[in-house]
């Protein structure tokens, strides 16, 4: 039987491959403004959270106590996803991808102060050789971008924050499709008046790469949350990294798009510090089911 680090590993890289889908759906959709984007993608998790509630016969009443966390987690991601947006449209993607790879950081820094969970200098070293593995592969330029890069930058520290705020509700009880639903209705209302103000026409090709984006996030959301849910930032944030491996294979499937050397050696970073730290995991695993066993 799986244990729960194991398979919150699973669940993080499902996550990982939700939002690579998602990101490649968004580009396919065309110069369209980042709000309409960010409520396709909303409005389309918050469908499929209210169905997976109903169809498992839960309340959409959180737990007592449990709002206030509820509306931070939503601040928080909704902020992540229009800094995260913003800084695709204006930025190099290489850059806006980089920015928004800063959010394990920010979750195991939020999971230190409002947690109180403790990481490991193995732990540290392997986020931070990770982080040099995305830096080979998406090798950015910032220039004189000092705004949208700032952006960029605090929707990591928004995302890192929001996944710091799901495991506190998922230790409070909370439900994970209520969580989804309360974060993707909240951030669907935020942006409905202004895509109504500044609503863009699109083609029916647009429109279906909207949803899709909506759906493959939708997919992302349930993954992270799940994740964080079964364990702590420390043990699974290295593995959000496989997100950049995914978006290399749909790059080159879908754009012909060929990683150079210093990509591969990317690669073989991340790849190299996942299987470590899933050893590593099971070797703790191991040990702390043999003391329990002495016991």
């Amino acid at each position: 039987m799986l244990s729960k680090k194991s398979k919150a590993i699973g669940f993080i890289l499902l996550s990982a491959f939700g939002f690579a889908l998602m990101s490649t759906f968004v580009r396919l959709s065309g110069d369209l403004p980042f709000i309409q984007k960010s409520f396709f993608r909303n409005a389309v998790a918050m469908v499929v959270a209210a169905v997976m509630l109903r169809r498992e016969g839960v309340s959409f009443r959180w737990e007592k106590g449990n709002l206030p966390l509820l509306l931070l987690r939503s601040v928080c991601g909704t902020l992540g996803i229009f800094c995260n947006y913003y800084a695709i449209d204006h930025l190099v993607l290489a850059d806006a991808n980089i920015l928004n790879k800063m959010s394990p950081f920010f979750a195991i820094l939020f999971s230190l102060v409002l947690l109180h969970e403790r990481a490991n200098a193995l732990q540290y070293l392997s986020v931070l050789a990770a982080f040099g593995g995305s830096m080979l592969i998406v090798k950015p330029g910032f220039s004189s971008e000092a705004f949208p890069a700032l952006i960029g930058l605090v929707g990591g520290v928004g995302a890192g924050a929001a996944y710091t705020v799901v495991r506190a509700l998922s230790k409070k009880g909370e439900q994970s499709a209520r969580i989804v639903f309360f974060f993707s209705a909240f951030s669907t209302l935020v942006c409905l008046p202004f895509m109504v103000l500044d609503f863009h026409p699109m083609t029916w090709g647009q429109l279906a790469c909207l949803l899709a984006a909506g759906g493959s996030a939708a997919l992302g959301q349930f993954g992270v949350t799940l994740a964080y849910a079964h364990a702590p930032a420390k043990e699974i944030s290295v593995f959000d990294y496989t997100q950049v491996l995914f978006s290399a294979v749909l790059g080159f499937a879908l754009f012909a798009q060929v990683p150079d050397g210093l990509s591969v050696i990317g690669y073989v970073i991340i790849c190299g510090v996942s299987v470590m730290m899933f050893m590593y995991n099971r070797t703790i695993e191991s040990r702390e089911q043999a003391r329990g066993h002495d016991v």
